[in-house]
């Protein structure tokens, strides 16, 4: 495959269409972040010559070396064969417009949640009520690090039950020296949160169903199932995220959640209840918002449908 490239091949431009056309030709999947073979093909090039995800167009008629070439091809090459997300190949992943490390002990940063903490989760939120956050379930830590850059006056809190991740978490806290403000705790859930209020607790946790996790591309294999799988209907680590929240937010806090797919799932477990579905200019859906005076008003609901456990 790419020998005829090292010969055929010279500039940025071509490197880019070819292998855009090798990633259709393979039927790769692409939704860790990229919208298309092309725009996967394109940040995998210039991440290689270590060029901006910006670089003006003029530059794509720049004729690469010979050593170029054959590190761009060899990204190109494993991205087909090892069928790993473009992030996990390049240890970085853009989120709300910043840079993150990540590699297989979390998920690639994909969430819609990036638009609203782009906007202070305006009209939702107001930024004068918000003292302290909590990224639940943080993964990367890219949601929380991305509501310090948003809140920079709020004090930060990252959990996860995964070391793995808080690990990586911790890379980024350091990675945007942020160590004053942000803080990687281990909990599963709330459990090592007890004496903690937020005025905004904010989570993308598991929420993939079994049938969906039985059809995943082997993109999707790479990632740790932990931060993926949540029971038969994606709702094991929701339902005991709302019965619980409330305990850890302020009277005038609220909780954001993402579901996915799994929302329909949600509506149908809380019916009559009225979750407030966010929308997104730049797409994006499953995402509900729910006060404190909400989760004070069902908590009923939430705490008969929770886990035994609790």
């Amino acid at each position: 495959m790419a020998q005829p490239a090292l010969t055929e091949l010279s500039s940025i431009l071509d490197f880019i269409r070819w292998g855009a056309s090798q990633f259709r030709a393979a039927e790769l999947s692409f939704a860790h972040g990229m919208a298309s073979a092309l725009d996967e093909a394109a940040y995998l090039v210039l991440h290689t010559l270590h060029l901006p995800v910006d670089t003006p167009e003029l530059y794509f008629a720049s004729r690469l070396t010979q050593p170029e070439k054959l590190k761009v091809l060899d990204i190109l090459e494993r991205r087909i064969i090892e069928r790993k997300p473009a992030a996990y190949l390049t240890r970085e992943a853009w989120f709300a417009g910043l840079p993150f490390y990540v590699d297989e002990r979390v998920l690639v940063p994909r969430s819609p949640i990036a638009e609203l903490i782009e906007k202070q989760f305006y009209p939702w939120i107001d930024e004068a009520h918000v003292g302290k956050i909590l990224d639940l379930c943080t993964g990367s830590g890219c949601i929380g690090l991305a509501c310090a850059y948003a809140f920079p006056q709020a004090e930060v809190d990252l959990s996860d039950i995964s070391t793995d991740a808080l690990a990586v978490a911790q890379l980024n806290i350091e990675r945007h020296g942020v160590q004053a403000q942000v803080h990687a705790i281990e909990s599963d859930l709330f459990a090592n949160l007890a004496n903690q209020r937020y005025d905004l607790i904010v989570s993308n946790p598991p929420y993939v169903d079994a049938a969906e996790i039985d059809e995943m591309s082997s993109e999707f294999q790479h990632e740790p199932l932990l931060g993926l799988a949540a029971g038969q209907d994606g709702l094991d680590i929701v339902h005991r995220i709302l019965a619980t929240a409330r305990e850890h937010l302020n009277e005038h806090g609220s909780l954001i959640v993402e579901v996915g797919n799994s929302q329909f799932a949600l509506v149908e477990a809380y019916p009559g209840l009225a979750f407030q579905w966010l929308q997104f200019e730049r797409g994006g859906d499953g995402v509900f918002l729910l006060t404190a005076a909400q989760l004070d008003e069902y908590a009923a609901a939430f705490k008969a449908a929770a886990p035994n456990s609790l």
